[in-house]
């Protein structure tokens, strides 16, 4: 068995490049983190550092053996969370990852909602809008948008939330910012502001319902992000197509108008790891989560 408190010097030599640096941020005199490292490469038998002039500087060995570290030392760090929210008496921990606009359209709602009921649970949220490969780097829930075929894969279940159609977003003086909706084909000769990455599957989605009206969008500018785009259009520069969610909270000067003919849509989903989707703070995110969406709390699991 490898030493625990070793790996955690060695990793600190290769952050800082140098042991005394690294033995300044631990505490240590530079004499005990050489013998700690001495000792790490008898463990493993491979030579981790070389010197380099009066520094030191990893070996391929050492290299592949710090990125293992960082993951076990973050995996370590979860467990003594765990055990210390076990011994202060709070209810456990969990994990929420979400895209960016339902981070800022429903998630104030959904922690406010869990933190009443739960008052000493320790949440970790985060952004992430991909599945992980790997089953345990997976969050107890994840909402996300549909990408070609949702697959969530063994041990977890896709709660269907919501159907996000999108919206034209324009200055209110714009010519067709009185209307009901828009067909995308009128908005063919407009100037556009893109709002996602080339490669984002929202931007693909809005790209093709785009031609199947007839036309490809004219990006006279393009963000990366809907708040910047949003900021664009009301700089006068364009008008940028987003999902309506995206659009909740628009400057005074903007508005949205559902689009048609076709109508780009997302569907947002929940996706829960099936060991804690029947405890109380699972149950307690989905029904603020459908709250949220407008669904009735008893809504099927799809």
């Amino acid at each position: 068995m490898l030493d625990v408190h070793r790996l955690r010097i060695f990793r600190s030599v290769v952050a800082t490049g140098s042991i005394n640096a690294a033995a300044a941020n631990l505490g240590y005199t530079p004499s005990a983190v050489s013998q700690h490292l001495a000792a790490l490469q008898r463990e493993t038998g491979l030579t981790l550092v070389a010197r380099v002039g009066r520094g030191i500087q990893p070996t391929a060995a050492g290299l592949a053996l710090a990125d293992r570290i960082d993951e076990l030392l973050d995996r370590l760090g979860q467990v003594e969370s765990l055990v210390a929210d076990l011994r202060a008496g709070r209810h456990g921990s969990l994990s929420i990852t979400y895209f960016a606009s339902v981070g800022s359209a429903w998630m104030p709602t959904v922690v406010r909602a869990l933190l009443r009921d739960f008052p000493t649970i320790r949440l970790r949220l985060s952004l992430r809008d991909d599945i992980p490969v790997d089953p345990t780097e997976r969050a107890d829930v994840q909402v996300l948008v549909e990408r070609d075929g949702l697959n969530p894969g063994p041990g977890t279940r896709a709660h269907h939330l919501f159907v996000d159609p999108y919206v034209a977003v324009l200055p209110r003086t714009h010519p067709l910012a009185e209307h009901s909706s828009i067909e995308l084909a009128k908005l063919a000769d407009e100037d556009w502001v893109d709002n996602d990455m080339s490669r984002g599957w929202c931007r693909r989605n809005l790209i093709e319902a785009c031609r199947a009206a007839g036309f490809a969008p004219p990006f006279r500018v393009e963000a990366h992000d809907y708040p910047t785009a949003i900021a664009f259009v009301d700089a006068g520069i364009g008008i940028t197509v987003l999902p309506g969610l995206a659009a909740r909270n628009l400057p005074p000067s903007l508005v949205g108008v559902p689009v048609t003919g076709p109508t780009p849509r997302r569907n947002i989903y929940a996706l829960v790891q099936t060991t804690v989707e029947d405890t109380p703070p699972v149950r307690a995110v989905l029904a603020a989560l459908r709250e949220c969406a407008g669904q009735p709390a008893g809504r099927s699991v799809h």
